[in-house]
């Protein structure tokens, strides 16, 4: 369950950072504003629920910052046509497995 409630938190962090996007610039809109708001309150709420599943503190924040960081650069090429380069593709991969290694690495109850 911890890991469904850490999903959750990737999944509102990742759209609040978003529609940052949307809240600069000369084209900003007032309606993003509350999503951004509501989409880190909610990522922060299920992460405190996942840590309270028991799930540990490094290998959660890792995780959500990987996929984060990871999610975000995508959404910003697929949807603003920010550039990608093949640094930040080997960035990506390199930050994925590291975070791969840190719950490979971590202690599991059984």
């Amino acid at each position: 369950m911890g890991y469904l409630f850490l999903t959750l938190a990737i999944i509102g962090e990742v759209i609040a950072t978003s529609f940052l996007k949307f809240t600069s610039g000369e084209k900003s809109v007032w309606w993003a504003y509350p999503i951004v708001g509501v989409g880190y309150i909610f990522a922060f709420v299920m992460l405190s629920l996942t840590l309270r599943q028991g799930v540990p503190l490094g290998i959660a924040y890792a995780i959500w910052a990987g996929v984060g960081v990871v999610a975000v650069a995508i959404i910003s090429w697929l949807v603003f046509h920010e550039t990608l380069t093949w640094q930040q593709i080997l960035g990506m991969v390199l930050v994925a497995g590291g975070v791969i290694l840190l719950e490979a690495g971590g202690k599991h109850e059984s």
